[in-house]
């Protein structure tokens, strides 16, 4: 019988040893760029503190969230918008917009106050959320190929979950803060992150679109499986409730009506104070400008295009302009952090009216595009300002439900624009003076209010009834 000595085996392995080297590499190779990618993303989302703080993870599901967000909107928009001519087109989206935003009004003032009456169970929401979208993504993908009448009142559950989320994650949002790690900061963090994820995940999403009107879904329907896996990764302390309270959207204790009203002697009763909900309403103005601007110049563009440009082309410049402007609002937002919330606001609802007059009067390609990146810059801008102040002045105790219950508010202003924008008719000079309008409308009637609280200092004078 033959033995095999050490050295026999060591000569023997030599050549599978050297394979397995091999294979090793190549495999190390591979996994790489998506390794080093991914490790490079968690170096930037945790730091300064923001990944013991739990912000990081909380950063990553939002990126994750804008990205199952903008797969749906591409498969939705092509099914809805592109696949038929404009004047079709019109009469299906004022559809979609009838069956699915017409209830969202009525559904999106419970949201708000519902998930308040939840504050153990913000990872489950947000798990929950996520889950829902993920299964309509599915059936979606069967509606979009069959053309059924599901296609509606699952965009609706869509847009119900995408609002949950909206609106938990702001509650959540001053939970994760980092020690001397400013709210402003911290939004304007989860923000960007949702922002540079969009615009990584559209062309992908239109890439699987010309694979199939369903691929997009598909895709969806992983990346809210993986949310849903990942909000369950947040800190146990998001579902602590310790010491909150509800906040009541009022200036003043003379402003409560109903039947908070007379029970205005129970503890723990506060309202947010005038310069909160001035701001409020100035960023309510800019929200209902960006739905008026979406649809409204989806369908202008589509049937006059910017000179010298196809529909496509001329809907992307508007798109990428308005990115970058929301990308640009919230970077300036972080660098300015919480110098007078109240002046930035007034300044940006007023740069975006003049924009809008400017874009109204002298209608054409380049101010167009220009009045979408102002808007952009002004919604990011305006939007941190305002969780400035309610940083600042609203009392730890309802700073949570405050963050809930005004993000409700902003989606209702953005659903209430965005009907405006589907009636108009195809006139560019018009259809933006009516936009101008109702950012006049905001500005005006929330001007002496902001400025008031800019004077005195805005220093908070929260009321405990």
């Amino acid at each position: 019988m033959k033995h095999v000595t050490a050295t026999d085996r060591g000569r023997g392995g030599g050549g599978s040893g050297r394979v397995g080297g091999a294979v090793r590499s190549v495999g190390r190779a591979l996994r790489l760029p998506v390794t080093g990618t991914a490790r490079g993303i968690r170096k930037v989302t945790h730091a300064h503190g923001a990944g013991e703080s739990g912000l990081g993870k909380l950063i990553e599901l939002h990126a994750v969230n804008g990205a199952g967000d903008v797969m749906i909107t591409v498969a939705l928009a092509s099914t809805v918008f592109f696949s038929v001519p404009t004047d079709e087109a019109r009469g299906r989206v004022a559809l979609y917009l009838a069956i699915t935003m017409a209830p969202f009004t009525v559904l999106a003032p419970v949201i708000g106050p519902l998930l308040d009456r939840l504050p153990h169970g913000r990872r489950a929401a947000m798990a929950g959320a996520m889950l829902a979208r993920a299964l309509l993504a599915l059936v979606l993908s069967g509606a979009v190929a069959s053309g059924g009448l599901e296609l509606y009142p699952a965009a609706l559950g869509v847009l119900v979950a995408s609002k949950a989320y909206g609106v938990v994650r702001s509650a959540v949002v001053p939970r994760l803060l980092p020690p001397a790690f400013s709210l402003v900061k911290a939004n304007s963090r989860v923000t960007l992150a949702g922002l540079l994820a969009t615009g990584v995940a559209a062309p992908i999403g239109a890439g699987l679109q010309t694979v199939g009107d369903p691929w997009p879904l598909y895709g969806a329907f992983v990346i809210f499986v993986a949310g849903t896996l990942l909000s369950f990764s947040l800190p146990g302390k998001v579902d602590s409730a310790k010491g909150e309270d509800t906040a009541l959207l009022a200036a003043d204790e003379a402003h409560l009506h109903g039947p908070r009203r007379r029970q205005g002697k129970r503890p723990g009763l506060r309202t947010v104070g005038p310069a909160v909900t001035h701001a409020l309403g100035a960023n309510a103005a800019l929200r209902c400008l960006s739905g008026f601007l979406i649809f409204f110049l989806a369908f202008l563009l589509r049937e006059h295009p910017l000179a010298g440009e196809s529909a496509a082309v001329s809907l992307g410049i508007v798109g990428v302009a308005a990115g970058a402007g929301n990308a640009l609002g919230t970077a300036v937002g972080s660098w300015l952090r919480s110098k007078a919330p109240e002046i930035i606001i007034v300044t940006v609802v007023a740069v975006a009216l003049v924009a809008a007059v400017v874009a109204a009067l002298f209608f054409g390609a380049v101010l167009v595009a220009c009045l979408a990146a102002v808007a952009g810059f002004a919604q990011a801008l305006g939007k941190l300002s305002l969780d400035a102040l309610i940083q600042r002045d609203v009392p730890e105790a309802v700073r949570t439900s405050a963050f809930a219950r005004s993000e409700t508010i902003l989606q209702m202003a953005w659903v209430f624009g965005g009907a405006v924008g589907i009636v108009m008719p195809l006139n560019g000079t018009f259809g933006l003076a009516v936009a101008a309008a109702l950012v006049a409308v905001g500005w005006l009637s929330t001007l002496r209010g902001l400025l008031a609280a800019a004077r005195h200092g805005g220093r908070p004078r929260p009321r405990v009834a």
